[in-house]
């Protein structure tokens, strides 16, 4: 479960929870040893592998990456060999550019016992003649161990490898396949003789020969469940090819996972920029840190700039942020407005059934006038921004904007919503707050975002409960109510 960090062993039968292992959290992939005698997961936002015991369910081990390494979702053992194969990204956030922020990778675990331990990451983007590729997904590997499958869900494309038991190179290239629009999952059946790939934007799972990668048959799997403009928006969301990007090696997803953080502070231009997620967005604009876009359709200033590079969706001339909207006159900028818009609220995994008592306890400080918790988070999204008139944004100084030498924009800040806030760690705009806990005590020794400094140690710790708990029922009718109106789009 990828939150609050779980793997449960269910009866198949039943469907009930047998036993429950805590592995850590944001735990996605997960993937059974030969010999059945043992788990490994990996963990979406440091790429951590973790070995557990299937007799106890303790972590036994565990293989770190680099600090950079980011998305991990999946990860498969090798069915002869010690070896564990990881797909996954890596998140280079000292260089905002198009080539040389983001790039992808597998990376080899060596998962023999003892103080040789090794962990290979294998650049994909210049594994074949310097093609780059984007976003790898998913990985899988034949029953006898030959063959080996990495799909990259930005470039609409996979390569086909062989196995090598060097020790060194571990792959070598053997064929590039593009299977469709954004593939998100591949599979090779139980007797090796077909692979599987699913193509998420265009609704399909499509069957190849193992031999010699030829294509047998694609077969539709769904309607499209989205209105025909989202899904345009999606489709170019998630690419990393023109008019999007010219370069290949990011997309909006590689730092908007599914409208999600990245759980990344990147050094932007305008200073350090924690990523923030797009859940809620169209009650909640404007966009950015420093409010200096208010539409989405501002974000062609990105897809025509150094970070991507594309040839861009408008025609012509694009008007500044914050001038005349963009809006109208593209239909493919357009599209891509509504999808980034469509992100709702989910209910906190800490809600599940409802406020706790302490979770209750940090409502009430929450709302005290003591802690002025709620004069800038306010009203049903938690934030006093809202889609009105540039001239009546709210823009705040809560001491953090001297923190950092390379701001350029500060030190006044748009509000974020607080609902989802217990899953987009780190916090503050420049990310210096690691918990929670933080944005409430050593980040803030002023009391300059809430006061604080009075609360004893339970009573932050109930307020932390509360914030975790965000939101803790559907917020949708109350901002309807509230006369909050969505942002066109």
């Amino acid at each position: 479960m990828d939150f609050p960090g779980q793997v449960l062993e269910l009866d198949p039968a039943t469907g009930k929870t047998l036993r429950t292992f805590e592995v850590g959290p944001f735990t996605r992939g997960v993937t059974l040893r030969r010999d059945e005698s043992k788990l490994y997961v990996v963990q979406y936002y440091n790429a951590l592998v973790s070995q557990i015991s299937l007799d106890n369910g303790k972590v036994t081990d565990q293989w770190p990456g680099s600090r950079t390494d980011n998305l991990a979702r999946q990860l498969v053992t090798h069915p002869t060999r010690e070896k564990v194969y990881v797909s996954h990204i890596r998140s280079k956030i000292t260089s905002i550019h198009g080539q040389g922020s983001i790039f992808p990778y597998v990376s080899v675990v060596d998962s023999v016992p003892g103080e040789e331990r090794r962990r290979k990451r294998i650049p994909m983007d210049a594994f074949v003649n310097n093609q780059v590729t984007a976003n790898p997904w998913e990985v899988d590997i034949t029953p006898d161990g030959k063959r080996f499958y990495v799909i990259f869900g930005g470039t609409n494309d996979m390569y086909v490898c062989n196995t090598i038991d060097d020790d060194y190179r571990e792959l070598g290239y053997v064929a590039r396949l593009t299977p469709g629009l954004n593939p998100r999952a591949v599979r090779v059946g139980p007797n090796g003789e077909f692979f599987y790939v699913y193509t998420a934007l265009d609704f399909t799972v499509s069957k190849f020969s193992v031999t010699d990668n030829r294509l047998i048959q694609k077969t539709k799997i769904t309607a499209n469940p989205l209105t025909d403009q989202v899904l345009a928006g999606k489709i170019l969301f998630y690419s990393a090819l023109q008019p999007m990007v010219a370069r290949r090696w990011i997309s909006c997803s590689s730092c908007h996972p599914d409208g999600q953080p990245d759980g990344r502070t990147w050094h932007n231009p305008e200073g350090l920029r924690n990523t923030q997620s797009f859940a809620g967005l169209r009650w909640t604009h404007p966009v950015h840190w420093s409010a200096d876009r208010d539409e989405v359709q501002d974000f062609e200033h990105t897809i025509r700039g150094p970070l991507m590079g594309g040839s861009g969706l408008i025609k012509g001339a694009v008007d500044p942020s914050l001038k005349e909207p963009n809006r109208l006159k593209s239909d493919t900028l357009d599209a891509l407005a509504a999808y980034t818009n469509s992100h709702d609220f989910i209910i906190s995994p800490f809600a599940k059934d409802g406020l706790s008592d302490s979770a209750a306890r940090g409502k009430s400080l929450f709302e005290s006038a003591k802690t002025k918790c709620a004069t800038c988070h306010t009203g049903p999204v938690f934030t006093d921004s809202a889609p009105v008139a540039i001239s009546a944004f709210k823009m705040h100084d809560v001491g953090t904007g001297n923190d950092d030498e390379s701001e350029k924009m500060g030190p006044r800040y748009d509000t974020p919503t607080l609902l989802g806030v217990y899953r987009s760690a780190p916090y503050l705009h420049h990310g210096k707050a690691l918990t929670l806990r933080d944005v409430l005590t050593t980040e803030n020794k002023d009391d300059k975002h809430g006061v604080t400094s009075h609360l004893s140690e339970t009573q932050i710790n109930d307020l932390v409960e509360f914030l975790k708990s965000l939101p803790y029922e559907d917020p949708t009718n109350d901002i309807k109510s509230s006369g909050i109106k969505a942002v066109d789009f």
